[in-house]
């Protein structure tokens, strides 16, 4: 497996389903339906990035298998190849003219991500990493952010999974104490770019709890090969794997030396 020509199949799908979305979102705006019964939406956008995306994947890498955020599984029944399409995270910040989403993609070997790409439209910026390899940003910067000591505690992105109901005990626990210690808590409703904030280091951890599968590889990879540590709740090392059910998706991400810190935080 070439990953350097996954890598660049990867990237142009991205940018071109980002200029899709840009030009959606610019232009008449999208169409807006429910979906699921837990509030959740999707565009006519997300369907036609998605199908932008899935073309070109399954026509350069036929033997692989996709999981798309919309359409489900597509390709190859199993194997050890598997493509995770996201084709615009933030669909709920879109359909409130809120110009704050992406585009991610991630390719899995055996369940576990080995390249993750992160787009966003409104800025033209990408964001890469490939396993072992490093993280990079626009013009093959490299993304090493050092650690940075804050005076009135750190901003952390929150993440939820849908699945997460409202008075969930351990959803509200953790928000308060992330509330009562943090300098400020972002709920994005983007995830994907939440991880390449803090693979730049514009923020200073992500907690997430029973985390959606689709936009979770890619930019835990993107910001672990930008030097960020993963971990459980409990504090072992977090691994990332497309088979965990949705209640193993719970982890802390940030600099090494913020560890203590952020889960000293989420035990209470």
């Amino acid at each position: 497996m070439d990953l350097d020509h996954a890598l660049r199949v990867a990237v142009e799908a991205a940018e071109a389903a980002g200029a899709l979305l840009l030009d959606g979102v610019s232009g008449a705006g999208p169409r807006v339906r429910a979906k699921g019964g837990g509030g959740d939406v999707v565009t006519d956008l997300d369907m036609a990035a998605e199908k932008l995306i899935l073309e070109r994947l399954l026509t350069g890498f036929p033997g692989h298998r996709v999981i798309a955020e919309e359409s489900g599984l597509a390709g190859a029944a199993d194997g050890e190849w598997t493509w995770l399409v996201d084709p615009l995270d933030g669909t709920n910040n879109v359909a409130i003219g809120l110009p704050v989403y992406v585009v991610g993609l991630a390719l899995c070997r055996d369940g576990a991500p080995v390249l993750g790409v992160v787009h966003e439209p409104v800025t033209g910026r990408t964001w890469s990493a490939v396993h072992g390899r490093g993280a990079v940003g626009p013009g093959g910067r490299r993304l090493s952010p050092p650690y940075r000591p804050t005076a009135h505690g750190p901003t952390v992105a929150w993440t939820q999974g849908h699945g997460v109901r409202r008075g969930d005990p351990v959803a509200g626990a953790v928000r308060n104490a992330l509330g009562l210690r943090a300098r400020r808590v972002l709920q994005l409703w983007a995830p994907l770019l939440a991880w390449a904030m803090l693979a730049r280091g514009d923020i200073d951890g992500i907690v997430g709890y029973r985390a959606e599968l689709v936009d979770l590889p890619g930019g835990l990879l993107l910001a672990q090969e930008a030097g960020m540590a993963v971990r459980g709740f409990d504090g072992t090392p977090f691994a990332c794997d497309i088979t965990l059910p949705d209640q193993e998706r719970t982890f802390v991400a940030c600099h090494p030396r913020r560890l203590d810190e952020l889960l000293e935080t989420v035990a209470g």
